[in-house]
């Protein structure tokens, strides 16, 4: 029987490849704007024959990367099988197992649910609850188009409920050349931010009818990581936005407003990206320039299909980034950098008293998101240029 661990560490690595290959193709699709600018301020043939071939050049690679992502993709996808009937075998006669398999958790789980608050062997309790494994919170596929913010800003794990963490901020500091054996000349000191965090217990709770307990052949587990990561990932969200408010706020009027912002707003060390209301949304994707081009450019490998002069687009629901339907607004800037997630990667589930027939199961999640760089971004409200001015 194939090894689940080796399996895994296979995945992993693959996984790994595809993320940074995903990265090179997303730089390699903004070169194409970058292009499209070079064009237009080429003076002579040459200029364009010049120009021509690199901009060929970069599709000859787009297309190489295409097809090396989508190997990828159909790898780990076998890996994921594999892994899967892998963990529904049972080991041979007198193997010894050391760890439960998701499958004897995911049982074990659901028996504390149906039994309620009874000790079970198989999962590990945390104050009198149940702690849900992070492997069964993970989804296989992504079946809904959801935004996950975490994806954009530093995540970074903690074992304590509050502290103190040491963030390097984003440098212009450059290396010296030096003869050889030449004494080492005094590089420019990175700059230190001491993040305080103070984790906080964010609850919900999952609707668990008692028929529903009742029913043997009911997967109470499946139930539970589902609704846990929906409400761990809206929550997280929603504390993300937060921060992303409290930016220094800039009024932007019209498309001079935009450009300026990302000509002149933003240090070059910092990757920046469009976080708008579906509302600013849409009256970008309407923007034209003085020559009738659209200001938001397609690009299928970004979940809203658009970028802005390169940066990628983030749609957000308006009371989310914003206050009310209508709201204009969004952060613009460089998301990792201006805030982290502090993150105790621990949900776990608890019986409570109800009223109810049966009783109410709730879910905790413990985190904490707090700024970094006050400089890496911008909460934006926006106003559409006015006709004439």
């Amino acid at each position: 029987m194939p090894n689940p661990i080796l399996i895994g560490a296979k995945l992993k690595l693959k996984r790994d490849a595809l993320s940074a290959l995903e990265g090179k193709l997303t730089d390699l699709l903004a070169k194409r704007s970058e292009f499209e600018a070079a064009i237009e301020a080429a003076e002579n043939d040459e200029d364009l024959s010049v120009i021509e071939q690199s901009m060929n050049d970069n599709d000859n690679d787009i297309e190489t990367k295409e097809e090396e992502k989508t190997a990828l993709e159909e790898e780990i996808e076998e890996l994921e099988k594999e892994l899967e009937t892998s963990n529904r075998k049972s080991p041979k006669k007198g193997v010894k197992r050391t760890m439960p398999t998701n499958i004897e958790t995911r049982e074990a789980i659901n028996a504390y649910v149906r039994d309620k608050d009874q000790t079970r062997a198989g999962f590990t309790s945390v104050e009198g609850g149940a702690l849900i494994p992070e492997e069964l919170l993970a989804p296989k596929k992504e079946l809904v188009d959801t935004v996950d913010l975490t994806q954009y800003v530093r995540t970074v794990p903690v074992n304590r409920g509050s502290g103190k963490y040491p963030i390097i901020k984003k440098s212009n500091g450059k290396m010296i050349a030096v003869a050889e054996l030449a004494k080492n000349p005094e590089l420019a000191k990175p700059t230190f931010v001491e993040v305080n965090y103070d984790i906080e217990t964010y609850r919900g709770y999952i609707p668990v009818s008692q028929e529903a307990i009742d029913d043997a052949d009911y997967d109470v587990a499946g139930l539970i990581a589902e609704d846990i990561r929906d409400q761990d990932l809206n929550t997280k969200n929603a504390q993300i936005a937060t921060i992303f408010k409290s930016a220094t706020p800039k009024a932007v009027t019209g498309l001079d407003g935009i450009v300026t912002l990302l000509n002149t707003g933003f240090k070059q060390v910092y990757t920046v990206k469009f976080y708008v209301s579906s509302s600013l949304f849409n009256e970008l994707d309407l923007l034209k320039d003085g020559n009738g081009r659209y200001l938001l450019q397609d690009d299928i490998t970004v979940a809203s299909g658009k970028r802005i002069k390169g940066r990628e687009v983030v749609v957000l629901d308006d009371d989310m980034i914003g206050t009310a339907e209508g709201d204009l607004v969004g952060f613009v800037g460089d998301a990792k950098e201006f805030c982290t997630l502090f993150n105790r990667k621990q949900a776990s589930v608890k019986w409570t008293d109800n009223d109810i027939y049966g009783q109410l199961l709730a879910g905790f999640v413990r985190f904490d998101v707090e700024k970094v760089d006050d400089q890496a971004g911008y909460y934006i409200t926006y106003t559409s240029e006015v006709a004439g001015a």
